[in-house]
């Protein structure tokens, strides 16, 4: 089946899927539904649907519930259950006195890691953990997981003892991509904490003629065809863009080695996590926004790292 006609088919089997999503229990025990809002102290943060996630003791999506439509579940063979690929969010420090907890690492939690998850298991042939993972970068785990992902990492702020432990987890062929931050002040403060783990390098943007943007989904047109506003800024204005000329161009910059491998992937001015998260909530963002350039690119850029 050709690829385009695959995209086609998800369009018509999405909300049929939320649907029953919806139906199942996904509460489980790394989380509780608390008031919005509500004040929390360390190590307590709150997804964007209310639950209360412990950053010290949370180790997989489905220990939290779906605040969107619900999300997908599935198996692997038995006895394969490790040799898979998992979608693993790092959980990270911010200023929590200027940035609510699920504008910073819990952002589109859990349902991006999960649908994103599925959609590799079912449009690949690559088998993937149905759980997903959150970690911290000084979880003595993070060396079994090759891809990193970090949402909202202009907020982000790393602690000294993890800038070695990243540094060496991208020289040891590890590789992180960062989402959905926004204008310049949130790219010069992800590039300052960068800075800090790679020093001497510093960031390359990726042409679209890049082998990133041609498999296993060709993409075509320019960067800004590439772009997810979140859902309800999109329910709003109608941009995919947020207002103020820092924003309007999307960007896919890169950090490379001295092999030109691709050590950190940064997508800044687009929020590929909601179109991941907000799949089953309106046909017509999944159709602009999931289905064309959000899942494409998320799956082009994951199949790129572990591969390379």
């Amino acid at each position: 089946m050709k690829a385009r006609t695959k995209w086609r088919l998800l369009g018509a089997t999405a909300l049929l899927l939320a649907g029953l999503c919806a139906a199942q229990d996904w509460f489980g025990g790394g989380g509780r539904r608390g008031w919005r809002g509500e004040s929390l102290e360390p190590p307590f943060v709150q997804t964007e649907g209310g639950d209360v996630v412990n950053e010290d003791t949370v180790r997989t999506a489905r220990e939290t519930a779906s605040h969107s439509t619900g999300t997908p579940n599935w198996t692997n063979t038995p006895g394969f259950e490790d040799d898979v690929f998992t979608f693993a969010r790092i959980i990270y420090k911010f200023d929590r006195k200027r940035v609510r907890s699920e504008m910073a690492w819990i952002n589109d939690y859990p349902d991006s890691d999960l649908n994103l998850s599925f959609r590799l298991q079912q449009l690949t042939s690559m088998k993937v953990d149905p759980n997903g993972r959150e970690l911290k970068l000084t979880n003595a785990d993070l060396f079994n997981y090759p891809f990193i992902y970090m949402v909202k990492p202009g907020r982000m702020e790393l602690r000294d003892e993890e800038v070695p432990i990243l540094r060496k987890y991208l020289a040891s062929g590890g590789a992180l991509m960062a989402d959905d931050f926004w204008g310049d002040r949130e790219w010069r403060s992800f590039e300052s904490q960068i800075k800090r783990v790679l020093p001497k390098s510093k960031s390359v943007e990726l042409p679209m003629s890049h082998e990133i943007f041609q498999f296993p989904f060709p993409l075509k047109g320019d960067k800004n065809s590439l772009q997810v506003p979140s859902i309800h800024r999109w329910e709003g204005s109608g941009l995919s863009y947020r207002r103020g000329g820092d924003t309007h161009d999307m960007h896919v910059r890169a950090w490379l080695d001295d092999k030109q491998r691709i050590m950190i992937i940064a997508t800044h001015n687009t929020d590929n996590g909601d179109g991941w998260e907000r799949e089953g909530e309106d046909l017509e963002y999944f159709q602009t926004f999931s289905e064309r350039r959000a899942y494409p690119l998320g799956i082009n850029i994951i199949f790129y790292l572990t591969t390379h």
